[in-house]
């Protein structure tokens, strides 16, 4: 019986170590998994960076892409945690933003998520179409092809009462959020929603009252914009215009001349500028351009539609280099003004 007993004492202690072994083998396994699932798997960077999935990616392509971003420390662990969430069936576009120190369960909860962050699209002053797509293909996946050809699009545009002249009327400067894989086709049809709220009841009877259509507003606004940054004399600059419009006096302005020259860094208009021919020449052709110089601000825009009744007919800038113009009625007067500002230039080597 001793030696039973023995033998079954000695059975017993082997057990228990087994069963201790396997106990801390499966407590390592578990502790394993937990890491690769719920530890850190980011690399070095700031607080959070962006991820970018392109429409129509594949789940390869984000493995890859998470890799060669330097998002992802361990490729395999993000992998096997990914395939364990049914992420490489749910990829789905956009931007995402990954914080410091995510987790592979934190990552591929987030992308299988679709939760993306936007794009917050500050749009300021622009001059040209090619800078407004620029500005746009430059933050978001928009294919800059794409709308390019809706800009070009007479009967598309037409829709919104626009043509490939007075299409940049269609962009107010504005903050704007957009999700960054957003189409072309979308980000338009926001901006003339946009645009369409702008031009509520009370600022289309004004543009009616000065005789003008939306469209001709922005077009004089765009104008006034370039001709000055002093909110407080736009709408005597837009006076003067106004005038000459009605008066179908040519507009002179020289702005419109940088815009038909394609060169924005002219600081002094000469008669040979003025002599060039585009329609958008207002030394050469009467009325309005055709379409706008810039994407007027919406201060520059209500200056327009305040314009109050004056009896200007010219302006040019103060001698003082102030930033503020000098108003006339007589070109008499506006000789004097001038040939100050003439003088100043001068002197100064411009």
């Amino acid at each position: 019986m001793a030696k039973k007993s023995k033998t079954s004492s000695a059975k017993s202690v082997w057990i228990r170590r087994i069963l201790v072994i396997a106990g801390c083998l499966a407590a390592g396994a578990l502790v394993y998994i937990s890491y690769r699932v719920f530890g850190p798997n980011t690399k070095a960077f700031g607080d959070s960076k962006y991820f970018y999935v392109r429409t129509n990616s594949t789940y390869s392509n984000v493995l890859d892409g998470l890799e060669e971003q330097g998002i992802i420390r361990n490729r395999n662990s993000f992998n096997w945690v990914a395939q364990q969430l049914d992420y490489p069936s749910r990829v789905k576009a956009g931007r995402y933003k990954i914080s410091r120190g995510m987790s592979n369960f934190d990552i591929a909860r987030l992308l299988r998520s679709g939760k993306q962050s936007p794009v917050v699209l500050v749009i300021n002053k622009l001059r040209t179409k090619d800078d407004f797509v620029r500005k746009v293909s430059n933050n978001l996946e928009a294919d800059s092809n794409v709308l390019r050809s809706l800009m070009r699009d007479a009967v598309y545009l037409r829709q919104f009462g626009l043509d490939t002249n007075t299409v940049m009327c269609v962009v107010v400067p504005n903050t704007y959020e957009f999700y960054w894989n957003t189409g072309a086709e979308t980000v338009f049809k926001k901006l003339e929603k946009e645009r369409e709220e702008f031009w509520n009841a009370e600022r289309k009877e004004k543009a009616d009252k000065l005789g003008l259509s939306q469209n001709q507003v922005t077009i004089l606004a765009s104008i006034v914009e370039e001709e000055s940054n002093k909110n407080d004399e736009k709408p005597l600059i837009s006076s003067v215009y106004l005038n000459r419009y009605r008066k179908d006096m040519r507009l002179q302005a020289d702005p419109t001349v940088k815009f038909a020259l394609q060169d924005f860094g002219l600081k002094r208009i000469r008669e040979n500028h003025t002599l060039f021919d585009s329609p958008y020449n207002t030394y050469r052709y009467s009325g309005l351009p055709p379409g706008p110089i810039c994407t007027p601000s919406e201060k520059t825009l209500n200056a327009v539609l305040n314009t109050p009744e004056t009896d200007y007919l010219y302006f040019c800038a103060r001698s003082d280099f102030s930033g503020y113009h000098a108003f006339a009625a007589t070109y008499a007067e506006h000789l004097v003004n001038a040939r100050k500002y003439q003088a100043e230039l001068n002197k100064r080597g411009f």
